[in-house]
């Protein structure tokens, strides 16, 4: 097994300077928001990133966004506003107040929730996606700076840890999509685990939309027809070279993946599988890599990049953890034809891997912005990074 050296020295200073203007109101330490802090300009946040090491196609150019301890998911509002989730106990939103392709103001919207991993922005309220419960602040975008008390939309999905963090998005239905991921690395646990369930946005209707998904913590809708897609991670402790992560197309209520009896659409579980037949359940569109551990992905609709990327899918891939030769750590991108054919993915950002092991970064999460450019999490380094492009 490699230790991957994670190289902390400029790490921790840099946190620390975060620390100076996240950390400086805390109020009662529950719930409540800050007022906005100035964020530094691109240049002193991007210094000591090691960006010169990531490598993307001719044109394009990334920088850091904003520091966020312990960033996670993503979303953005119609405005702009960028919401981020996080795997500790707070939510952020973040203001680009001159449009200059730059955080000006990071506003806490709340603290001390249960690893709140998932956002989402719908008719100008906030939901957040904690382990179990699914939390509302309204009119969220006119009170940054005093936010509202969290509304309970949704407190009955279970409470396991293992695999309980949450991506949230609302579909083209109306509904908001919310996985249940299994408590286990293989196991039968039954419903509602290793799932995507849906529930209206206040909170009635809940339902199972689809099973045998061990942990999806990404998912989005095709632009050109409409129907979702999510990554999948497959189990460990089978090798370092299977089974492979999954992305899969759902276009329909009621599909099963094969979770735990059949993994990446081809390989029996050797302790589940016994007796089934991977024929029966649907089997990913693409193999995306064992152990690379493909996370948040979108569709890029924005019109900033070059034209072949347009309906592109880009993932990300916080990177193995228990893999001989470490993998993952990069962003990729499938591009896709006007008739929705989808390309095998290929690597995007890359970089925060090397020499083996040199790991400098572990990217979550995807979102483009309206202007056309696209943020990348990295919870590893509690910062959002913004890529863009020009000739």
């Amino acid at each position: 097994m490699v230790r991957h050296k994670f190289h902390l020295t400029a790490f921790t200073g840099l946190l620390a300077a975060a620390c100076l203007y996240l950390g400086a109101c805390t109020g009662n330490g529950s719930r409540t928001g800050c007022p906005p802090e100035q964020v530094a300009q691109d240049t002193t946040l991007s210094a000591g990133f090691e960006l010169d090491s990531i490598h993307l196609p001719p044109g394009f150019r990334i920088s850091v966004y904003a520091l966020i301890p312990d960033a996670r998911s993503l979303c953005v509002s119609p405005s702009g506003t960028v919401f981020v989730g996080t795997r500790g106990d707070k939510v952020y939103a973040i203001t680009d107040e001159n449009h200059d392709g730059k955080a000006d103001k990071i506003y806490r919207l709340a603290s001390g929730l249960d690893a709140p991993n998932g956002v989402a922005f719908r008719n100008g309220s906030l939901y957040i996606a904690t382990i179990s419960t699914i939390f509302r602040l309204d009119s969220i975008e006119s009170r940054l700076e005093h936010p509202p008390s969290p509304v309970v939309v949704y407190d009955r999905y279970p409470t396991d840890r293992h695999h309980g963090y949450k991506f949230i998005a609302f579909g083209p239905d109306g509904d908001l999509y919310v996985p249940v991921g299994a408590p286990c690395n293989i196991c039968e646990p039954g419903p509602p685990y290793a799932s995507l369930t849906r529930i209206r946005p206040d909170g009635t209707g809940f339902e199972i939309f689809a099973t045998g998904i061990r942990n999806t913590v990404g998912f989005d809708w095709n632009p050109i027809d409409g129907q979702l897609w999510f990554t999948d991670n497959g189990r460990d402790n089978l090798g370092d070279d299977i089974p492979s992560d999954e992305l899969n197309n759902a276009p329909r209520p009621g599909m099963n993946f094969g979770y735990p009896y059949c993994h990446q659409g081809d390989i029996p579980d050797p302790e589940f599988g016994k007796g089934k037949d991977c024929r029966d359940f649907t089997p990913p569109v693409k193999k995306l890599g064992a152990h690379v551990a493909s996370l948040g992905m979108r569709f890029y609709r924005g019109s900033g990049f070059p034209p072949e990327f347009r309906n592109a899918l880009f993932i990300a891939e916080h990177g193995s953890w228990n893999r001989t030769v470490p993998v993952g750590y990069r962003v990729v991108v499938a591009r896709q034809d006007d008739s929705g054919h989808l390309a095998d993915p290929v690597p995007f950002a890359t970089g925060w891997l090397r020499d083996g092991d040199h790991v400098s970064g572990r990217p979550v999460d995807v979102q483009p912005l309206p202007d056309g450019s696209l943020l990348i999490s990295d919870d590893y380094r509690g910062a959002i990074y913004r890529v863009t492009y020009s000739k």
